[in-house]
Order: C-alpha cells, then sequence, then structure tokens
C-alpha cells in the first residue's frame, strides 16, 4: 500500500472513529469505501443491518460537494436523515418531495450549495420534475447512492418507471461517483442494476446470502382452504414478533381479522390503507404494539426490526428474488428464526398471469412516431392518451432499444427472464435438495454441504439427494457455458442429474446431465 493509500486509508478509519463511532469497519466496507474515493462506480449487496449505508456515507463526508440519496420512500428518507443529523453538523441532511413549497425547496438547495448541508434525498420521480433536476444540477453532487437498488429491476419496468430513468438522470448531473445498494439480489437483477443506472466498470461487493440463522420450510397444500387453515395454525403458534406475507389486500384484511379473533394482536397492512393509518399500524410494530403484521409486498422496505422472529409466506411470491428479500426481515439480531412458504402449484400459474403486461408493438409506433416530430412528454400523453404509468415504460423501452422492433425482442426476453424466475421459485418449493444450497445457488453462492437447518436437511432428503449429485460435474460452478439454442449462460449449481445455468437471453434452465452429455450440449467458454 502506497504511502497516500495508508494516509487516505487511516483518515477514512478516523472518520468511522468520529461521526460514526466505529472502531472498525466491517468486511467489504473498506474495499467499497475506497473504490468509491478513487472516483469508480460501486454496487453493493448486502444484508440489512451488514454496513450498507456506510459504504456511502463513509466517502460522501470525505469528498468535496454535496451527495445525493435517490431513495424509494419518504419514511425511509426521513429515518435515514434523522439519523444523520443526530451524528452531528458535517452529516445534516435534507428531503425535498412533492410535498415541500417552494420556499423550503429553496432553502435545502441554498444549505447545500453553501455547504450547509451534505446529503440530500429524493425520489426518482423527483428528479423527473426538470425544475428539482435543475437545481440537483446547479448544487453539483460530488456523490450519488442509490438505495434499494433492486427496485430498478423489480419495480421500474411497470410500477414506477422513473427508475428506469435513474442513469438519464445520473448522466445530466456528469455522472459523478454513483454508489448502489440493495440487500438481494440475484445475478441478473445485478445485471439489471449495472446497465440501467449506466455503472461504469463498478466495483462489486456481494455478501450475507447465507442467512444461517433462518430456518427454510416450505409446507405444500392441497387446497386453498388448506392453505389458509395451515396459515393460520402456524401464525398463532409461531414465537413473535411475526410478519405474514399475503398476495391481495383482501388476503391481509381477512387473515389479521380471523387471527384477531384468536386473540392476538394482529394487524392488516397494504397500501390501500391511507398514509396515517399504515404509519401507525408500522410503529404500532416497531414498538412492540402489534405481535403480528400481516401484509403485501408494501410492507417492509426500509424497515429494520431486529427481532422479527417468523415470516410466513401464504402464497408463493414471483421470483426468489422478491422471497428472500422479504424472509431476510426475520432474525436480523442473529438469533434462530423460522421461514415457512405455503406452497400450492397452482399459485405459480397466477403469479405467471399477474407478471406484467407485454408492450404492444401498436402502442410503441404512436410513441416512436410522437418522438420522432419532437414531441415532449405532455404532449405525448395529450396525442396518445397513454397515462403516467404507461407512457414513461414505453419512452423508456425505446430509448433503451433505440428502435421499435429491438424493444419488443427486449421485452420478451425479459418475459422469459421473468418466467423462468417464477419456474424457479417452483423449484425452491419443490426440491428435495437442500433449501440453502439451492437458494444460494441461486444467488450465484456456493454451500459444498447441505445446511443442515432446512426441512429438507432435517427429514433426511437432502443427504439423499447430495449422495445422488454426481461428483464428478462436468462444469465448475460460475463457469460460462454456451447452448446451441439458449446462447451463453452462467452454471449456477447442480441438483441430483441436473444443472441449472442462467441463461443471458432465456433466464434460468433446468437441464438433465445425462442429455448434456450425451448430446454435446454445453460447451466450456474460455477467455
Amino acid at each position: 500500500m502506497s504511502t497516500g493509500q495508508q494516509e487516505l486509508s487511516e483518515k477514512v478509519r478516523e472518520t468511522a472513529r468520529e461521526v460514526f463511532g466505529w472502531d472498525e469497519l466491517r468486511p467489504g466496507q473498506a474495499e467499497a469505501v475506497a473504490a468509491v474515493l478513487e472516483g469508480r462506480d460501486a454496487l453493493v449487496v448486502m444484508p440489512t443491518g451488514g454496513g450498507k449505508s456506510a459504504t456511502y456515507q463513509l466517502p460522501a463526508l470525505l469528498i468535496d460537494g454535496p451527495t445525493l440519496v435517490v431513495s424509494p420512500l419518504i419514511a425511509l428518507q426521513q429515518d435515514q436523515a434523522d439519523t444523520l443529523d443526530r451524528l452531528g453538523a458535517s452529516s445534516r441532511a435534507v428531503t425535498v418531495s412533492a410535498s415541500v413549497g417552494a420556499a423550503e425547496r429553496e432553502r435545502a438547495f441554498a444549505d447545500l450549495a453553501s455547504g450547509e448541508v451534505e446529503f440530500l434525498f429524493l425520489a426518482p420521480e423527483q428528479l423527473a420534475n426538470p425544475e428539482v433536476l435543475e437545481d440537483v444540477v446547479r448544487v453539483k453532487p460530488s456523490l450519488v447512492a442509490v438505495d434499494e437498488a433492486h427496485c430498478v429491476s423489480s419495480w421500474g419496468h411497470d410500477f414506477r418507471p422513473d427508475y428506469l430513468r435513474l442513469g438519464e438522470f445520473v448522466d445530466a448531473l456528469g455522472h459523478p461517483p454513483v454508489i448502489a445498494l440493495t440487500a438481494t439480489a440475484s445475478p441478473p437483477v445485478r445485471d439489471d442494476i449495472v446497465e440501467r443506472l449506466r455503472l461504469r466498470d463498478p466495483f462489486l461487493l456481494v455478501q450475507g446470502f447465507a442467512r444461517p440463522n433462518l430456518h427454510l420450510e416450505v409446507v405444500r397444500c392441497a387446497d386453498a382452504a388448506e392453505q389458509r387453515e395451515q396459515v393460520l395454525l402456524r401464525a398463532a403458534s409461531s414465537p413473535k414478533p411475526e410478519i405474514v406475507y399475503v398476495a391481495t389486500r383482501r388476503e391481509a384484511e381477512e387473515v389479521a381479522g380471523s387471527l384477531a379473533e384468536l386473540g392476538l394482536r394482529a394487524t392488516a397492512y397494504h397500501a390501500g390503507l391511507r398514509t396515517s393509518l399504515r404509519e401507525q399500524v408500522q410503529e404500532d410494530f416497531m414498538t412492540g404494539g402489534t405481535d403480528v403484521m400481516v401484509a403485501t409486498s408494501a410492507f417492509g422496505m426500509g424497515v429494520d426490526k431486529a427481532d422479527v422472529r417468523t415470516v410466513l409466506h401464504a402464497s408463493v411470491p414471483g421470483s426468489l428474488d422478491e422471497y428472500y428479500q422479504e424472509v431476510g426481515r426475520a432474525g436480523r439480531d442473529g438469533e434462530p428464526a423460522e421461514v415457512v412458504l405455503f406452497y400450492r402449484p397452482e399459485d405459480l400459474g397466477l403469479r405467471t398471469f399477474f407478471a406484467s403486461g407485454r408492450l404492444k408493438e401498436a402502442d410503441l409506433r404512436a410513441v416512436a412516431k410522437g418522438l420522432a416530430a419532437g414531441l415532449d412528454r405532455e404532449a405525448l400523453a395529450e396525442r396518445t392518451g397513454f397515462g403516467p404509468r404507461k407512457l414513461p415504460r414505453l419512452i423508456n423501452a425505446l430509448e433503451g432499444a433505440g428502435s421499435v422492433e429491438a424493444a419488443l425482442e427486449e421485452d420478451e426476453a425479459r418475459h422469459r427472464m421473468e418466467r423462468s424466475r417464477i419456474e424457479m421459485m417452483r423449484g425452491y418449493a419443490e426440491t428435495s435438495g437442500c433449501r440453502r444450497q439451492f437458494v444460494l445457488g441461486y444467488f450465484g453462492e456456493d454451500l459444498p454441504e447441505p445446511c443442515g437447518y432446512c426441512d429438507t436437511c432435517e427429514s433426511g432428503k437432502a443427504a439423499e439427494v447430495a449422495a445422488e449429485t454426481p461428483v464428478d460435474a462436468p462444469y465448475a460452478v460460475q463457469s460460462t457455458v454456451r447452448h446451441p439454442t439458449f446462447g451463453d449462460g452462467l452454471v449456477m449449481s447442480y441438483e441430483e442429474d441436473k444443472v441449472v445455468v442462467l441463461f443471458e437471453q432465456e433466464g434460468y434452465k433446468v437441464l438433465g446431465l445425462e442429455a448434456v452429455r450425451e448430446h454435446g450440449l454445453l460447451e466450456p467458454v474460455t477467455g
């Protein structure tokens, strides 16, 4: 290490001690901080509580100029801003949202420009406001942090399309160093984040998927009635505090009501509740006033409650990315916790049905024609009649692909990937092998031996599968192979006589090893 690097390293540790009270940095933090201080972009995938925030907060205090933090939820922004404010004058923070008046916004940007405030928290939708973007450009952020960066992949295509414009916004700022942060991201999601944010040769830090304190279990149910009964029985008897994830708002209300009738302090949480009630429900859960939170996927992002002992899923999520993000809210204190999936194969059919809609060629051509005529978004919306969710998605697809035909091809590839993720969720639910090995393989990590702490390990099935899995695996895990039809792919894992490969264009495929060997279906790719 050079003298300059040693001095910088000591400066980082000194700042960590003086501002944050940390005597030591956690594994991976120092490397990520160093990369950002060298001007590199970075993608940090670490579990909540693992120190992700430090990887942007430390360099922010050591680089001249303000730091822009893009965060999806106002409550999450305010919580992080309040935490930074309590640390001292050097880490003052402001949030700017749609509810902030012009005078307050003007004062916030003046404080940023003068150096009195270091951190600016915004949602992507605020950056889509030309006036706000102009204000941000004027204060010249020296660092951009994108929190909950998996939303670029999981939300951007349909629900919040302004996430897909973040790369455009970053470029408008002159592309200062960008650090993207998330707790869970499989290889396709990581690739999506890098592409959408236009990260340049990013430093990649990925760790912490194993979560060995979580006991993984799947309960297979014959029909919907049995599924509901099993969920209620388990929710009533499992250690508390507890989160029960359900698919719909109606189900959240019904399950919470049934548990309340059993004498439990259970509350429903979903996006249909008015904001003040959602905040109150969440506060009750955080402070121990509620034992069971029955929620849709709207609950949990940014919620850091260390002592959640149980997370149940009343039906199957749409992907292992979503599932592992949600079960990761259990056992953050490192103590044992239970996570249980109640599974019916029919649920996967519903997930496929509800997968994000396809782009229509006629819609794309209508938007392409308007863009070619020089229409702005407001004029395009008026001409086409497309709403605030549909129009940005079409524009993003065209701008990203370059043509209608290419946008349709990319949309088809994305749907193949989504279908493959649903099938991997089926694989997790139906495997006889170690569930932790399966899920870690999905995220690109290798667990050489069965974990011993999931239902299949405890039943002895995982050991039987391990004994049947070929020792002479023909391709190394994480090596690149080429299929004559599916193209290039990454070997993710083995199970019994099958190999799981993540193909760039087709998504996850499970191939029989006998057929692969007999027909030479996979060739190693070197170089």
